[in-house]
């Protein structure tokens, strides 16, 4: 007869579990994807990853799934900051992070993993992953997803959460989204007396009749945004910060992840049906 698993948690895993696990017909994984950056100076590194964390735990758990150790940082060389003045940022270069999923994904895929999803809390890794996502489902026809559990200019199924008005970007980086899931995260991680305001704005070196009230490395010309720049965050976001973290609540945290942790569970509960073919363990 077949134990109940003490863990979801890979790594808590012994072959006996996992082979049990295989067996019973199930055969997807979720990896926490994150980042370690400065967050402000009220919330903690680890925000991303946490959040990427969490997210996957209580999903697996409501979808009765696996999930894996966090491949705990990612792309982030606009967080870096002036050297020598401990911010803390550890970034991968893009080759690394490939690299990195490549590796994971092709261990669990030789073990009989079928159906990899990635918890990702990061935005800026949607900027270097997708050749490896590709060319991990060319070569084993596995089964790959990212899905993304953040509310950076799209807030979805959090929306009525945030309290935010849009000319402070609700949602944005270490605002009220950030902080609140930090707070019902780990409370004492999180330290509002240092918390500020701030809103985001284009970098001084821009033109004037060019215009950005936010991180995303796009910036709008006469009313219209077409263009990208290689922008830093600190041109963009002097404290870190885009929002006001004041409006955050560990009892909003607490939805956030529930909410996301469920519609995560609910997508791949779906995605079980479709037909998975490995060409290449």
């Amino acid at each position: 007869m077949t134990q109940p698993l003490h863990s979801r948690l890979l790594t808590d895993l012994a072959p006996p579990d996992i082979q049990e696990y295989l067996a019973s017909g199930k055969d997807t994984i979720i990896i926490p994807l994150g980042s370690v950056e400065m967050h402000g100076y009220h919330c903690p590194l680890g925000t991303d990853i946490y959040n990427a964390m969490e997210v996957s735990k209580r999903a697996a758990e409501k979808a009765g799934v696996l999930y894996g150790p966090p491949i705990w940082t990612g792309y982030s060389p606009q967080h870096l900051r002036e050297a020598e003045n401990g911010m803390g940022t550890l970034t991968f270069r893009g080759e690394t992070v490939r690299s990195v999923i490549y590796d994971t994904t092709r261990s669990l895929i030789h073990h009989g993993f079928n159906r990899i999803i990635f918890a990702n809390g990061h935005t800026s890794n949607t900027k270097v992953t997708d050749e490896v996502f590709r060319r991990l489902r060319y070569e084993t026809g596995a089964l790959l997803g990212m899905f993304k559990p953040y509310g950076e200019r799209y807030l979805g199924i959090i929306d009525d959460l945030m309290e935010n008005p849009e000319e402070e970007t609700p949602g944005w980086h270490a605002s009220e989204q950030e902080t609140s899931i930090m707070m019902a995260y780990r409370k004492e991680n999180v330290n509002m007396e240092r918390a500020v305001i701030a809103e985001g704005h284009a970098p001084s070196w821009l033109p004037e009749s060019f215009k950005k009230n936010d991180a995303n490395p796009d910036a709008s010309f006469k009313g219209y945004e077409y263009f990208y720049f290689p922008m830093d965050h600190d041109e963009m976001a002097d404290h870190g910060v885009i929002g006001n973290p004041f409006r955050a609540t560990a009892e909003k945290g607490e939805q956030i992840f529930e909410r996301f942790s469920t519609y995560l569970a609910e997508a791949i509960l779906e995605l079980e049906n479709v037909k998975v073919n490995i060409t290449q363990r």
